[in-house]
C-alpha cells in the first residue's frame, strides 16, 4: 500500500477495519480503489467531499427472516437480504441471488460490483443487490412458490419502478421471478410491471433478457480480440458453469463459430473435444433442472470428469469465459489456461478470477475483460425492459440484441478510453473500474452532501 495515495490507503485501511468479517466485499473495493491512485489528482473533488468513504458504504442495508413451510409441513428458516448501495444514478437496480453461500458480505461485494457495472451501460440505474441463503436445488415447485412468496413478503415494502428494481441471479430464474411478482402483485393490488425483470415475455418481459448476460460476454470478448486484428469464428472455448449465463455465452461462442468443449457444474466438468451439444445441454439444465453428469451419459462422445479429479481451466482452449460464481478461477487455474494456449478472458460471472489469476493475465498480456465491463449485458437489457414497461412497448429480438450488442461495444470502447487516459498499466480493469467510478461521482457531487 505504500505507493497508493494517502487517501486511498486510508481508505482502504477504514474499509478493512468495518468490514473485516466480509472477505469479498474487502476484495471487491480493492480492486477498484488501487485502480483509482491516477484519478485522485486529476479530480480534487472526490477528496473534498469524501466520496471513496461514501461510495463504500451502502445508503441501507435490510436484513429479514423469511418463514416458510416444506412439503413435509415442517417449518424453515432463512435469512433475506437486499443492500441498496447507491442511488446517485437512478433507482437501484440488481438481482437476488438464491444460494447457501450467501451472506451478507456477499450481498455487499455484488452490490458494490453493480454501481460500476450499471453506470458503464450510459443508463439511468443505480447499484443494489438481493437475495437469500436459501437453496432452490432440490426443492419442489411448491416449496420454492412457498419460498418466494414468504420472501415477497418482506421485500414488498422496499422496491418500487422509482425505488429499486430487484431481477434474477443464481438460483433465480423465470419461475422464481414469476411467483415473486405474483405475490407482489397480491400484496399490492397493483400490476406494476416495472417492479422486477427477468419476467416472462408473455407478462412484460423482454426479449433477449435471458440471452443477455451469456450474450454480452461474448460480444465484450469479440471487441476485445478485434484490438489484436483476432475473431471467435475457428477458435476452442471452454465456459465453466451451465446455468442461464454459461448456456447462452456457449450458445452465442456457437454461433459466431467458436468450438465449446467444456463447461462445469459444483458436481464436475463435461469435456467433448469435438463440441457441445447445445440443444441437448439446454434441455437438461434449462427444461429438465438435472445435472451435466447427465450430458455424459446421454453423449458418448462427452466425458464427465469429478470436481475431485479435475479442473475445467486444465481443458486446452484459446477462450475462457468464466461464468460460475467468484473466485473459481485461481492462479494456478490461470497458469493452466495460457501454458495450453489461452489468449482471451472474458468473465460472465461477477469476480469469477481470483486477484493473482487478474494479475498473472495482465503479466503475460492475456486479454482479460472483468465480470463489471464483460457481464453487464444482462443489467443493460434488465433496463431496456424497464423503458418497453413504461412505454408499454414491445420490441423485437433483433432490436433488443443490436441494443445489446451497441451496449457491449459502447462499455469497451469506455473502458480502452479510461485506461489509456489514466492508466500506464493500460487494461480493462482500470478502465472500467475508472470509467465507471467518475459517472457516478459526478452525480453525486452534482446532488450535494447526501
Amino acid at each position: 500500500m505504500k505507493s497508493l495515495p494517502k487517501a486511498i490507503k486510508e481508505t482502504l485501511d477504514w474499509v478493512h477495519a468495518r468490514n473485516h468479517s466480509e472477505p469479498v466485499f474487502i476484495q471487491a473495493v480493492d480492486e477498484v480503489l488501487r485502480s483509482l491512485a491516477p484519478v485522485i489528482s486529476a479530480y480534487p473533488d472526490i477528496l473534498e467531499e469524501n466520496l471513496l468513504q461514501r461510495i463504500c458504504e451502502p445508503e441501507r442495508q435490510l436484513i429479514f427472516h423469511v418463514v416458510w413451510q416444506d412439503d413435509q409441513g415442517r417449518t424453515q428458516v432463512n435469512r433475506g437480504f437486499r443492500v441498496k448501495f447507491n442511488s446517485a444514478l437512478g433507482p437501484y437496480k440488481g438481482g437476488l441471488r438464491f444460494h447457501p453461500t450467501v451472506n451478507l458480505g456477499v450481498i455487499k461485494f455484488l452490490g458494490f460490483e453493480q454501481i460500476f457495472k450499471n453506470s458503464l451501460t450510459g443508463l439511468s440505474i443505480g447499484g443494489g443487490k438481493g437475495g437469500s441463503d436459501f437453496d432452490p436445488k432440490g426443492k419442489s415447485e411448491r416449496e420454492v412458490m412457498r419460498f418466494c412468496q414468504s420472501f415477497m413478503t418482506e421485500l414488498y415494502r422496499h422496491i418500487g419502478p422509482s425505488e429499486d428494481v430487484p431481477a434474477g441471479d443464481i438460483g433465480v430464474g423465470g419461475r422464481e421471478i414469476g411467483y415473486l411478482f405474483g405475490q407482489y402483485k397480491r400484496l399490492t393490488n397493483r400490476y406494476d410491471l416495472g417492479v422486477i425483470t427477468g419476467k416472462d415475455t408473455a407478462w412484460g418481459g423482454s426479449l433477449v433478457r435471458k440471452e443477455a448476460t451469456g450474450f454480452g460476454a461474448v460480444y465484450f470478448l469479440e471487441e476485445m480480440l478485434k484490438t489484436r486484428g483476432e475473431g471467435i469464428e475457428g477458435k476452442t472455448a471452454v465456459v465453466s458453469g451451465s446455468g442461464n449465463v454459461a448456456l447462452y455465452a456457449i450458445r452465442k461462442l456457437m454461433d459466431l463459430g467458436a468450438n465449446v468443449v467444456a463447461c462445469s457444474d459444483s458436481d464436475g466438468t463435461v469435456h467433448q473435444p469435438g463440441g457441445l451439444d447445445f440443444d441437448q445441454l439446454r434441455q437438461i439444465k434449462e427444461i429438465e433442472r438435472g445435472r451435466i453428469r447427465s450430458y455424459a451419459e446421454r453423449c458418448p462422445k462427452a466425458k464427465f470428469i469429478p470436481r475431485k479429479k479435475g479442473s475445467i481451466w486444465t481443458i486446452p482452449c484459446e477462450l475462457a469465459l468464466p461464468c460460475a460464481t467468484q473466485n473459481e478461477l485461481t492462479g494456478v487455474d490461470a497458469m493452466a489456461l495460457i501454458n495450453n494456449g489461452c489468449i482471451a478472458v472474458s468473465e460472465g460471472a461477477n469476480m469469477p478470477s481470483t486477484p493473482e489469476a487478474i494479475n498473472i493475465f495482465h503479466k503475460k498480456n492475456i486479454l482479460f475483460g472483468p465480470g463489471k465491463a464483460a457481464n453487464a449485458g444482462g443489467v443493460a437489457v434488465s433496463a431496456l425492459e424497464m423503458q418497453q414497461n413504461a412505454a408499454l412497448a414491445s420490441w423485437t429480438f433483433a432490436e433488443v440484441d443490436k441494443r445489446l450488442r451497441d451496449t457491449m461495444a459502447g462499455i469497451h470502447g469506455t473502458c480502452v478510453h479510461y485506461s489509456r487516459k489514466f492508466s500506464k498499466r493500460g487494461n480493462y480493469v482500470d478502465g472500467a473500474n475508472i470509467g465507471g467510478f467518475l459517472r457516478v461521482a459526478q452525480a453525486m457531487l452534482s446532488h450535494g452532501i447526501i
